[in-house]
């Protein structure tokens, strides 16, 4: 018991002989320029507190931080309303800024099905417009173009006399071309025992190139076969009125 008792206040008195300089050292300190400037603070915090708590404050100190994706949304909203406004105020003149204003009131319906539209040219009261992605390519696209946008736009902007499809650049029509895409049907024909060939091409560079192909076989009596040979000329020729005919 006495060794514990020995060990113990020895153990405290180190400690109080620890304590005694950093205690000196803290009252040092209390009286250094660095603490009278940090108290100084400390005061004038208090003496500023005090005052804005005896002061009617009418606004709460959150209402002045403004959010910025506040700002970007109400920026949004702004821009949505002048659309509408716009769009509200009666006919439009025929400008490349009225004609993109009327055609984002269609363009989702385009890209909910994998499509788009674009501006191409705008001559006189004629409007050039490529449709993109699956619409560019639809066997409908026709249908697309003259009863969805060119009504939509001429009832927005009665100047448009017309609206016409602009088709991207595609090969040249030629025999080789054409034999291109008969090559990825070939095989299919030659298993059900049928061949086809391009009889001929004419009219390149009209509004209404023809292209004539004859097929044999027992496939030659498929309609679903025959179209889908067309729509995949189509697609890779990309020529607006582009025909294909068939030699029975």
């Amino acid at each position: 018991m006495m060794n514990n008792r020995t060990t113990q206040s020895t153990s405290f008195l180190g400690a109080l002989l620890i304590a005694i300089p950093v205690s000196q050292a803290f009252i040092t300190s209390l009286a250094s320029p660095a603490f009278s400037n940090f108290q100084s603070g400390v005061s004038e915090c208090s003496n500023f507190l005090a005052t804005s708590s005896s002061t009617s404050i009418s606004t709460p100190l959150y209402a002045t931080i403004v959010s910025p994706f506040d700002s970007v949304d109400e920026d949004t909203a702004t821009a949505d309303v002048i659309e509408e406004e716009a769009l509200d105020d009666g006919p439009l003149d025929l400008t490349w800024d009225n004609v993109e204003l009327v055609l984002d009131t269609m363009r989702d319906y385009l890209i909910q099905d994998g499509g788009n539209v674009a501006i191409k040219e705008i001559d006189g009261p004629i409007v050039r417009l490529e449709l993109q992605g699956a619409c560019g390519t639809c066997p409908s696209s026709t249908q697309t173009l003259k009863m969805g946008l060119e009504r939509g736009l001429r009832e927005r902007i009665p100047e448009i006399q017309e609206v016409i499809q602009a088709m991207p650049e595609g090969p040249a029509l030629e025999v080789e071309q054409v034999d291109v895409v008969l090559d990825g049907v070939r095989p299919f024909l030659q298993v059900a025992g049928g061949e086809i060939n391009c009889v001929s091409i004419s009219g390149e560079g009209s509004v209404r190139p023809i292209i004539l192909l004859k097929m044999e076989g027992a496939s030659a009596s498929l309609k679903s076969v025959k179209l889908e040979i067309q729509q995949r000329l189509q697609r890779h020729f990309m020529l607006a009125g582009l025909v294909v005919e068939w030699d029975e």
